[in-house]
């Protein structure tokens, strides 16, 4: 195991740098100028090369490239042009507030997700079957940013039960576990929630629904065992699997909530990222998507460990 871990740990420095390198190359091939956002329109040519010699894009590409690598090692991901600040402690505040969501989210898709994979599949081609698999169905097919909208729209907007944008009264800097805070999460973590909660639910039935035509369950069934007995053998089985498709799910919610945090205004990754890509703020951009690539890497590793505590048929050498 310890080897296996190493050498994960190890293919993971390839995956950081091959991410690096394509982001670094897409957002310098993309058009537009970086300094747009802090240069006036009547800039003069002088002032134009003193930023752009301050933020060291006056030098070639794979020396930008190198000293960008050469920073991040060690924990300096630059400054933002926009605000001026460190692009570090801007991408940690978001990364933090992405998390707090998409974890939320995650344990909500998880929980309805396995719940109706395992009736679905359980009580195969019952109406339970068809209700549970047209919804895991419904939740991957709705475009969750719609979704956000119309939720805005009725429980906002309408009803008035719960806000619509933000992150509570303190923002996030003074976030704590409490109603004044949690109520700004509700709409955005269910409706981060809903293509998690359908993938899992699919996942789940086709692999409850294959467990019960195993030998094993009829051999179960045969000594008399009930069906809360066979269904705890069936789900000690699909855990391991289901455990992989959240950690999964989990990395997505991380790199692709961009939509549903700009529809929320919610203060994490996505919203930052789309604010970065509109004002051409190269150090916010690379950071942020350099830090979602490692906790991605570090999540599927994660993932792998756990896989294996819990499946002792899975080896990892």
């Amino acid at each position: 195991m310890l080897a296996y871990l190493l050498r994960r740990i190890l293919y993971t420095l390839p995956i950081l740098l091959g991410v690096a390198l394509v982001c670094f190359a897409l957002v310098h091939i993309a058009p537009g100028d970086p300094l747009v956002s802090v240069l006036p329109a009547d800039a003069s040519a002088e002032l134009q090369a003193q930023l752009r010699t301050l933020y060291g894009f006056d030098r070639p590409l794979p020396e930008q490239f190198g000293r960008w690598i050469w920073r991040a090692l060690h924990g300096d991901l630059g400054m933002s042009i926009a605000t001026s600040r460190p692009a570090t402690s801007e991408v940690m505040t978001a990364v933090v507030n992405t998390l707090r969501l998409a974890l939320v989210a995650t344990v909500i898709g998880f929980v309805l997700g396995s719940l109706f994979g395992f009736v679905a599949g359980y009580f195969r081609n019952s109406w339970l079957d068809r209700i549970a698999s047209g919804i895991s169905v419904l939740g991957v097919s709705v475009p969750h940013y719609w979704l956000g909208m119309v939720m805005v729209i009725i429980f906002s907007s309408l009803l008035m039960w719960l806000p619509a944008t933000g992150a509570g009264p303190g923002g996030s800097e003074d976030w704590a576990w409490n109603w004044e805070h949690v109520q700004f999460m509700i709409l955005p973590a269910i409706t981060m929630s809903v293509i998690p909660m359908g993938i899992i639910a699919r996942t789940v039935r086709a692999l409850v629904a294959e467990l019960l035509d195993q030998e094993f369950i009829t051999g179960l069934r045969a000594k008399g065992l009930s069906h809360v007995g066979v269904f705890r053998h069936v789900l000690k089985n699909a855990a391991p699997t289901a455990l992989a498709v959240m950690g999964l799910q989990l990395g997505y919610l991380l790199g692709g909530s961009i939509l549903i945090e700009t529809v929320f205004s919610w203060p994490g990754t996505g919203f930052l990222l789309n604010q970065a890509i509109f004002q051409r703020d190269l150090p916010l951009l690379q950071g942020s998507i350099l830090v979602l690539a490692l906790f991605f890497v570090l999540l599927n590793l994660l993932v792998d460990m756990v896989q294996t505590l819990l499946d002792p048929r899975i080896a990892r050498q």
